[in-house]
């Protein structure tokens, strides 16, 4: 062991505290400090912690309890993040939702996930009015009586919807009528409930995809988020109270709360946008001296180095990027170490199973590791490379499935014990599914994926979701669906389909059809229709689908120059 790593691991000292307390700690320690910082408004510690106790003695009013599940549909703002540290103080479970979900998505994730309260906001976003998704969502929503006891066939443990804003609508209640019935509770209340939650309670629920037609609810503890927050703030980005941590990640991603949290940790100011476009990005980074970002995917990084204003925006405050160039196109690294030559870049791999990160760099090492790798794992934390043909360890350097053990990874998938044992092996691994290498100096790699599964623009997307959709049209016999590169958002979805016998259904109908039905970044960009599959001796090889298109698209790119 090197003397450098054996300092390191001396030093380390465990960290932890519930989410709820993280928030008040910083407003104990920096009142007046800002905790978030909006295009136009900053928002400081004291205020945040104020707001978030406020909507805390609201939704126990509401009659919400310790351990039950409140749902957020909301896009980035400071509400998300006051409802957010709101529900831990409570001793409840936050569930944030994607804001892209469609109503068929919404009514799975709130029956499934048991949501007694769902909060969202009558502000259009992007076109979506989030309350008619739900109206779509859930039937009988409109004729409630008391919107404040919800009784809905189809989501029997939802009590009520909350609409944030001014717009009065059927079977909501409104933001005035929520913040009213903090009257009915005690400040104390809230904190007799904050001190009761432990460590290993559940903070948080958030809905991946997996290799099957619907998410699984991912279950993350208070010590999984805030501890994997403060080790990889502390241990390897060393932030301080005087950073600005700038992210244009969603809030409903375990990518933006695990970065917020970090900062929040020291003191520092999480700086961020309600829906990301790279010229008010750009003028974020300079105007708010953003000294350290985590834009992470190749969407975000393209759409930044490809504006008109990159060239010309002072990006020179900026001195550290979770950029994983190991993973990005060469001409994405190659142009942000042409503007900012000054800046510490750092590799990372990780995903929501395991609380965010797994492993990431550390500011000394050499630079060529940082961008041509993805760090060293999280004090803590084990990972594994495991052969699949042998299932035994493979050698230094060797690809298999990565497994991670430790304080960081899920307790389960939420009501579906048969998925959770075969996702956490008796010994407390956890089988990503992903393929990875660690070299002879312990950096690990990612290669690709085990499971049928695309990354489209950093979201996780199951083909089983998308085909399940196809197969609704009554035109499609059977739909199988692969990933294929996209030069912006690294993925993207092909289908290929056999229709019913004399069925006429074209490809456009069949994307206009899932656009109804899933969010936009789920629908295939290719549609192709085939009348014999490739098969094994069982199965349809979908490899040879995916390269035969990828050879049909490459040589008609080549063609047209």
């Amino acid at each position: 062991m090197s003397t450098l790593r054996s300092e390191s691991l001396r030093r380390a000292r465990i960290q932890v505290t519930t989410l709820g307390d993280l928030l008040l700690t910083a407003a104990d320690r920096y009142p007046d400090s800002p905790a978030l910082i909006f295009p136009g408004l900053r928002v400081s510690y004291a205020a945040l912690a104020e707001r978030a106790l406020l909507r805390a003695r609201c939704l126990q009013a509401l009659g919400v309890r310790p351990r039950e599940h409140v749902g957020l549909l909301l896009t980035t703002s400071v509400e998300f993040v006051e409802c957010l540290f709101a529900i831990a103080l409570a001793g409840a479970v936050a569930v944030p939702l994607n804001a892209r979900y469609k109503y068929n998505e919404l009514a799975y994730a709130i029956e499934n996930g048991d949501l007694v309260t769902v909060i969202t906001t009558d502000k259009v976003a992007e076109q979506v009015n989030f309350a008619e998704r739900l109206g779509q969502a859930l039937p009988g929503l409109e004729a409630t009586v008391d919107p404040a006891r919800l009784s809905l066939k189809a989501t029997p443990k939802l009590r009520n919807l909350v609409l944030l804003g001014g717009t009065p609508r059927a079977g909501f209640l409104t933001e005035a009528q929520f913040l009213e019935r903090a009257a009915q509770v005690d400040e104390d209340a809230v904190h007799e409930s904050r001190l009761r939650v432990r460590l290993r309670d559940i903070a948080i629920m958030l809905y991946t995809s997996g290799t099957t037609a619907n998410p699984k609810g991912c279950l993350l503890t208070h010590e999984a988020m805030v501890r994997n927050s403060i080790s990889l703030g502390r241990n390897r980005y060393a932030l301080r109270h005087e950073d600005v941590f700038w992210s244009p990640l969603p809030m409903f991603h375990i990518a933006a709360i695990l970065p917020m949290c970090a900062i929040f940790d020291v003191g520092g100011a999480y700086a961020t946008m309600g829906y990301f476009e790279a010229g008010a990005a750009l003028a974020m980074l300079a105007s708010e001296k953003v000294t350290a970002t985590y834009p992470c995917f190749v969407t975000i990084m393209s759409d930044l180095i490809h504006h008109k204003d990159f060239a010309t925006t002072d990006l020179s405050r900026i001195t550290l990027m979770n950029s994983n160039f190991a993973v990005q196109p060469p001409g994405i690294a190659a142009a942000m170490l042409k503007a900012m030559p000054h800046a510490i870049y750092v590799g990372t791999f990780g995903m929501t199973e395991t609380a965010g990160t797994v492993s990431t760099s550390r500011l000394e090492d050499p630079l060529e590791e940082r961008i041509g790798r993805l760090g060293r794992p999280l004090p803590g934390v084990e990972v594994r490379i495991l052969d699949p043909a042998t299932g035994t360890d493979a050698p230094v350097g060797g690809r298999g499935e990565i497994l991670v053990r430790g304080y960081s990874i899920l307790e389960g998938y939420y009501k579906d014990p048969v998925k959770t044992a075969a996702a956490i092996d008796p010994e407390g691994w956890y089988h990503t599914g992903d393929i990875g290498s660690i070299d002879a100096a312990g950096t690990m790699m990612f290669h690709g994926r085990l499971k049928d599964m695309l990354k489209v623009g950093g979201e996780n997307v199951a083909a089983a979701e998308i085909e399940s959709c196809l197969q609704r049209h009554p035109g499609v016999k059977l739909a199988q669906v692969v990933g294929i590169p996209d030069a912006r958002l690294g993925e993207v979805a092909a289908a290929f389909i056999e229709r019913h016998a004399g069925a006429e259904v074209a490809a456009q109908e069949l994307m206009d059809f899932c656009r109804r039905e899933i969010a936009s970044f789920k629908v295939p960009r290719q549609v192709r229709f085939v009348t014999e599959w490739p098969m094994s001796a069982s199965k349809i090889q979908k490899f040879r689908l995916r390269d035969e298109l990828v050879r049909e698209l490459s040589t008609a790119a080549a063609a047209n120059g």
